[in-house]
């Protein structure tokens, strides 16, 4: 595989899922159009994009559940889009299928479920990049400050930043990947755990801590745990 040193400029949005844990919050909406303290989820994302000094350049969101609402609230918005409304394709097959309008290899990726506090996720991903080494770089939440997180997370870290499985640290949706090995899974729909898990062996998936709050909005109770979070950090600025 060949390495490059370059840093990202182009970022996908992950939007297509169907939010079955929101239960009857997402029965006339698609989870990204769902508000936390009054802006809707994929605003919120695009504000963080928007907000990295480091730039992301071509922003694409993928669309599948209520596909149109979201092409509709993002109009005017400077947004490719990579309509899987046929199948939906999962993270893996979602990202490759958007490839083409990328256009740029190592890519940024970030769910539209999460809510952050400063620092700027981005930022933090594309300081530590290493391209010489690294074949994914993931923002990772310890389990303990996983703010609305169900489970005991997902990955271990060592002393030099490398990922394995196993409990302790939470993926936060946000990371830098590169994305030659797509075209190794042969599945039309996969996970992007699929990709991992093959850089694991080879000793080049890398993780970093985020050292600001973070919420995971999964479920109504996740928008309750990220309205809560933005008050407290509201009032700790006035």
């Amino acid at each position: 595989m060949r390495m490059t040193t370059e840093r990202p400029a182009a970022l996908m949005l992950f939007a297509a899922g169907f939010g079955t844990r929101m239960g009857p919050l997402t029965a006339d909406r698609p989870k990204p159009l769902i508000k936390v303290a009054g802006r809707a989820l994929i605003d919120r994302a695009l504000d963080t994009v928007a907000g990295a000094e480091a730039g992301a350049g071509t922003v694409v969101v993928n669309l599948h559940y209520k596909a149109q609402m979201i092409r509709d609230h993002l109009a005017g918005r400077k947004v490719a889009f990579s309509d899987e409304t046929g199948a939906i394709l999962e993270t893996g097959g979602g990202l490759r299928k958007a490839l083409p309008l990328l256009n740029h290899d190592p890519v940024y990726t970030l769910n539209a479920d999460a809510v952050w506090s400063c620092p700027n996720p981005l930022d933090l991903l594309a300081r530590a990049w290493d391209g010489a080494r690294m074949e994914a770089l993931l923002l990772l939440i310890p389990r303990a400050r996983a703010t609305g997180h169900r489970g005991d997370g997902d990955f271990r870290l060592s002393e030099a930043g490398q990922i394995t499985r196993g409990a302790g640290m939470v993926y936060s949706g946000a990371q830098i990947i590169r994305t030659g090995g797509l075209a190794e899974v042969s599945e039309q729909a996969f996970s992007l755990n699929a990709l991992w898990d093959r850089m694991i062996a080879r000793g080049g998936l890398f993780g970093l801590p985020y050292p600001g709050r973070w919420c995971d909005v999964g479920t109504p109770e996740g928008v309750s745990l990220a309205e809560a979070m933005l008050a407290e950090e509201d009032a700790a600025d006035a």
